[in-house]
């Protein structure tokens, strides 16, 4: 007997939770925060549809919080459990979860001091105690396609799956499920990179499987016909004219270091001015640290630069800060600059100080190089809104708005179709998960119009039945 229930990175992009149960043993594959819109968030604060305690194990296929954000509370809540994934990935988690909890304890502080909640006090969702709770469980295993036993009955592969460093698809193996005894294979591909980024290495060929969970974060979109570079460069320049800052709200695993790279990249090859180009993200600063020890998911390039004593991740006239002061002081600069700040959706942190001084600049340019999800202040630039609410002000938007698609660490539906079409046999099932409504639907469209498999859209909280 076996099933699989949705708890989340359905109908969304985020708070990704997938509870796997076989012969009495629970699996928990990935354990994320929900963010965006209100309702969603206000998921993270309800009682989980599970028991924490009777939880047996947690996999977790990147550091990303909308995949790890909520582990401190399943500790917190009674999970006494392994937590595995891979050793990279291990690295990163160190960094976010501190993170993530301060984010928790400065936002109940406002809230508490505004008079803001119809609690008192508001309470963090978890504090620091939980993170080091949490990272004490943590297994790390090489991403490598060997399988390791997860609990008795459950074993998993990890493998590159692109997206970050450290991130991974994990094959499960659950042993005696069916009913004629053998054993279900069921493959999550995590968040999956598209081919030819620079810095990690592409997505490994998919194993033979069963069941699949493929992501459709990009299912109704390609990443566009002009190279993320070319984009970038004409972007550059023409605020370079207007001597006007440009901020590139970025994810600070991930994002910023695919766009230290390029930026690096354009300066060597003259395509763009040398200018002052600031990381206001100490995350960031210590990610980028990360992503230079993890030498066997490098890319060739990336590798090749490093060979050369050269840093792939640093810029001609680069700084980072690393107090409150230090990142008050970039908005007095004048000048055109470049300002990379977290978080990528503005939902949050350090960028949202420089989003108050450069949205109503009409000289300035914001970029976004990664998705906003629905609901994010991000979400509502992109979709063109002229006017957003930053801490409680409402700001005008008069700067130019731009995006560079190619950035995402997503695959775009072409991409994963390229993946999927390394299977040498059609799973039973393919369900199509951290998407968008229509994302998902479209995602599990082009599956069946391409290889012609059962594909399922599955919903909040539903549970299939693998056997």
């Amino acid at each position: 007997m076996a099933t699989i229930t949705f708890y989340g990175g359905v109908g969304t992009v985020t708070g990704s939770k997938y509870l796997l149960e076989s012969n009495g043993k629970k699996v928990l594959v990935d354990c994320g925060l929900f963010q965006g819109l209100k309702e969603l968030r206000q998921r993270n604060w309800e009682d989980p549809p599970f028991s924490a305690s009777e939880i047996d194990g947690v996999i977790i296929t990147h550091a990303h919080i909308d995949h790890t954000g909520w582990l401190p509370r399943l500790v917190k809540l009674g999970f006494t459990g392994e937590i595995t994934t891979s050793g990279a990935t291990g690295d990163l988690l160190k960094i976010l979860l501190p993170d993530s909890a301060r984010l928790q304890q400065e936002e109940a502080d406002y809230r508490n001091r505004h008079d803001l909640t119809i609690h008192t006090p508001a309470l963090p969702l978890y504090d620091e105690n939980d993170v080091r709770a949490a990272l004490e469980k943590l297994r790390l295993v090489p991403n490598d396609n060997q399988p390791v036993q997860i609990i008795d009955g459950i074993k998993a592969s990890f493998s590159v799956a692109g997206h970050i460093m450290g991130a991974s698809m994990v094959l499960l193996e659950l042993e005696h499920a069916k009913v004629d005894g053998g054993s279900i294979r069921f493959l999550f591909s995590g968040d999956l990179g598209h081919y030819e980024q620079p810095i990690v290495k592409d997505p490994a060929a998919p194993p033979d499987c069963d069941y699949l969970m493929c992501e459709s974060t990009y299912g109704n979109r390609l990443h566009g016909e002009i190279d993320s570079e070319t984009a970038m460069a004409r972007i550059i320049n023409e605020a370079a004219e207007r001597s006007g800052p440009i901020l590139i709200p970025a994810f600070a695993v991930g994002r910023t270091q695919e766009v230290l790279y390029m930026i690096r990249d354009l300066e060597e090859h003259g395509r763009i001015p040398v200018l002052p180009v600031i990381v206001d993200s100490p995350m960031a600063s210590q990610a980028t640290q990360v992503y230079n020890r993890w030498h066997e998911e490098h890319d060739e390039e990336y590798a090749s630069i490093l060979a050369k004593k050269l840093h792939p991740l640093r810029t001609k006239s680069m700084s980072t800060t690393s107090s409150r002061d230090q990142s008050k002081l970039v908005n007095d600069m004048k000048g055109p600059r470049i300002i990379i700040s977290a978080s990528g959706m503005l939902s949050g942190g350090r960028v949202l100080h420089h989003a108050m001084r450069v949205l109503p600049n009409p000289n300035a340019t914001i970029i976004f190089v990664g998705y906003q999800a629905a609901g994010t202040n991000g979400r509502r630039i992109q979709d063109g809104e002229r006017e957003v609410k930053i801490m409680k002000q409402w700001i005008p938007v008069n700067c130019h708005v731009e995006r560079v698609e190619g950035f995402s660490a997503h695959a775009d539906w072409q991409a994963v179709l390229k993946w999927l079409g390394g299977l040498s046999k059609a799973p039973r099932t393919v369900f199509t998960t951290h998407g968008e409504p229509d994302a998902a639907e479209a995602m599990a469209q082009h599956i069946r119009e391409r290889f012609s498999w059962n594909v399922v859209v599955p919903q909040y909280g539903q549970t299939i039945d693998l056997t």
